[in-house]
């Protein structure tokens, strides 16, 4: 079922077609809570969260065409106030890599796996690094894929400061990278 009809249908209260919804994005609220709590229970209830505040605003949304920005500028928003609310305690020692959302292929041959599995967890302990700016840059570009248009005005920034800071982000990543696993320079192995 397209997304304009299931929106549709989820406005005239179809409880499935809600259940649709919430099962086709829920991997990807999940893993934006999660980038953003640290934690995989407050991600949960972020998460949670995050749908109940979909669901009742989901009458004034109007273009089906914007929805998943719209959805993850939703679920930022409610992640920031729930650590306003938590008075922003410090993160954690980082997401549990069982419960970090994917970021590696999940079609990966069986050998690869492992190599796999090690790149995961070498990027988020990179990433718990990076500044929260670059994080979530590098969170709302490259693991949520968001273009660079979409970024801006989600955190109501000119398209040439997220280009920049998109820059930014990357390079201080592979530094982090660098830094936890100088061997990473290498590029792959032959």
């Amino acid at each position: 079922m397209d997304l304009t009809d299931l929106i549709e249908r989820c406005r005239r209260g179809d409880q499935l077609a809600w259940e649709a919804l919430v099962r086709r994005y829920q991997g990807r609220v999940y893993g934006l809570a999660m980038s953003y709590m640290r934690n995989a229970e407050e991600a949960r209830d972020a998460a949670q969260e995050i749908f109940v505040r979909v669901y009742a605003k989901l009458d004034s949304f109007r273009d089906q065409e914007t929805f998943l920005p719209w959805l993850l500028r939703l679920g930022r928003n409610v992640c920031i106030d729930l650590l306003r609310r938590a008075k922003a305690r410090p993160a954690e020692s980082g997401a549990p890599l069982d419960e970090a959302p994917d970021i590696i292929d999940a079609r990966a041959n069986p050998e690869g796996s492992a190599e796999d599995a090690e790149r995961k967890r070498l990027v988020y302990r990179a990433l718990d690094r990076l500044s929260d700016p670059y994080r979530e840059m590098i969170l709302l570009k490259e693991i949520q894929g968001l273009k660079l248009e979409e970024i801006a005005s989600m955190l109501e920034l000119p398209v040439g400061t997220v280009k920049s800071r998109s820059n930014r982000a990357r390079i201080e990543l592979a530094r982090a990278v660098l830094e936890i696993c100088p061997s990473a320079a290498g590029g792959p192995a032959a």
